[in-house]
């Protein structure tokens, strides 16, 4: 008889978990001392182990061989009944098909009775969340003082749902999503085990399909084995089994959308459509695939940033939009517009900005003033900036955020140098395009009195401080996104 995977290779023993490494070794200090709550909550995602620990708990408290330990031996008669689920000692509820009043009575009526094989009776009452409000009423007795041959596990993967009043019977345990590394060695563990063998990508597209979930990554895995004839998973039989979007087509998108191909996108697009690949998926499997990226250093943090919420903007928007073809072109110009209005502003700054001589009519006075202060010293144009800055503040409020790194960097043949640390290239940007330009322009002039020119510069790249600075946003964009460095 056929057993799948996740059955075949739930965990034996708690060295056998992937992840929760910190609270595996609570349980297992618990369970070595003797020292057990009489009812515990886990609380997390799905698939992340919360009702396997609760079983090993039931063993290291029932084994026969070790007593009460945190090494159950897997041989005894009690360890072989819980690990096929015949065991009569341990009783599993399903809340969400047993969530009423009349069920928990019944569980009462039951609890009293001493156990029939082991030390302890261990109820685990999965989705706990699911029991009506008076089912909870009638449940907060027993957990508050259960017999003694009696252990309680709640496990829930939304704990706001409980009532407090459960909650603080109970001794809590938060379990997080599986991380890729934990899970990749335990994927890797049942391929070898399997006979076959699989390639880095799909490991990770299984990683990234999951969700963390252990249970729904080995099951995933068992679908790519039915469907490869040679025991040898690779990347393309993955993108096919999964419906995943291949990531040579993202990574071309991404190039197109660095060179503004507006032609080349849209052909893409067809293309994408044309193959019967879900527009939306695509996008959101772009976004996936531009912070992994970007935790790998192989995509600009900007310009990654920019299409995570470029995608998920525009997404939202049209949500309702039936065509995703249409949204897509949406999602294809604001990447490349953008790009495009960059370049041009930027040719039309440095145009604009050469010192040239400028023939106008002017009055008398003006000529006067221009006259007087063409003769500007490099030193009172500097001992100006403080003026400049607080006047620009008044004109807009706005270039108080984007001055607040600016520094006064030069001033030779007409032109005023503006500078900027290396972590403002944003204020930069915003203080070259419009309406920023002529309004910084403007207060410049009338400061000085005198029609000079503004450049702005980012300060020289110290590289050592650029990497240590690299690291740390690096950092940040892991935190954020819950990732690791491969």
């Amino acid at each position: 008889m056929h057993v799948t995977l996740y059955r075949k290779y739930r965990p034996k023993g708690f060295e056998e978990i992937a992840g929760e490494h910190e609270i595996v070794q609570t349980l297992k200090n618990s369970l070595k001392s003797n020292r057990l709550a009489h009812a515990y909550l886990f609380t997390g995602p799905r698939g992340v182990g919360k009702t396997s620990i609760a079983r090993l708990m039931a063993k290291g408290i029932n084994c026969l061989t070790n007593g009460i330990t945190d090494t159950p031996c897997n041989i005894c008669e009690n360890c072989k009944e819980i690990s096929s689920g015949n065991f009569l000692d341990l009783i599993e509820i399903d809340a969400a098909s047993n969530r009423g009043i009349d069920e928990i009575r019944q569980l009462k009526e039951k609890i009293n009775y001493s156990p029939t094989k082991g030390r302890k009776k261990v109820y685990i009452i999965d989705e706990v969340h699911m029991l009506t409000k008076e089912a909870f009423n009638a449940l907060l007795k027993t957990l508050e003082e259960p017999p003694e041959h009696v252990l309680f596990i709640l496990a829930t993967t939304e704990p706001d749902k409980i009532l407090p009043t459960i909650i603080s019977r109970c001794q809590r345990y938060d379990f997080k999503s599986v991380n890729y590394k934990d899970m990749r060695e335990k994927l890797l563990y049942i391929v070898n085990s399997e006979g076959y063998t699989i390639d880095e990508p799909s490991l990770m597209s299984i990683y990234e399909s999951s969700g963390g979930s252990m249970r729904d990554s080995i099951s995933i895995l068992e679908r790519l084995m039915i469907n490869t004839e040679n025991k040898s998973i690779d990347i393309e039989k993955t993108e096919d089994v999964l419906g995943i979007t291949p990531i040579k087509i993202i990574d071309q998108f991404i190039s197109i959308t660095e060179k503004s191909n507006y032609s080349e996108g849209i052909e893409l697009l067809e293309e994408i459509w044309r193959n019967s690949i879900d527009i939306e998926l695509f996008f959101k499997d772009l976004a996936k695939r531009s912070k992994d990226r970007m935790l790998k250093g192989d995509l600009d943090i900007q310009k990654g940033l920019e299409i995570i919420d470029t995608v998920y903007d525009v997404l939202s928007k049209f949500r309702q939009e039936e065509d995703k073809r249409l949204v897509g072109y949406v999602i294809l110009n604001r990447l490349t517009e953008k790009k495009e209005k960059e370049i041009i502003v930027e040719k039309i700054i440095e145009k604009v900005q050469e010192p040239v001589e400028i023939f106008e009519t002017a009055t008398t006075n003006e000529i006067q003033d221009v006259q007087v202060i063409s003769k500007l010293s490099y030193e009172e144009v500097k001992n100006s900036w403080s003026k400049i800055v607080d006047e620009a503040k008044r004109t807009k409020l706005t270039f108080g955020a984007f001055l607040v790194k600016a520094y006064f960097k030069d001033f030779t043949n007409n032109t005023l140098v503006v500078g900027f640390s290396n972590d403002q290239s944003f204020a930069k940007n915003m203080m070259e395009s419009e309406p920023y330009r002529t309004l910084f322009l403007d207060v410049v002039r009338k400061v000085l009195k005198t029609k000079i020119m503004i450049k702005y510069e980012l300060q020289e790249v110290n590289r050592s401080k650029e990497k240590v600075e690299g690291e740390d946003f690096s950092k940040k964009i892991i935190d954020f996104f819950g990732g690791e460095i491969l």
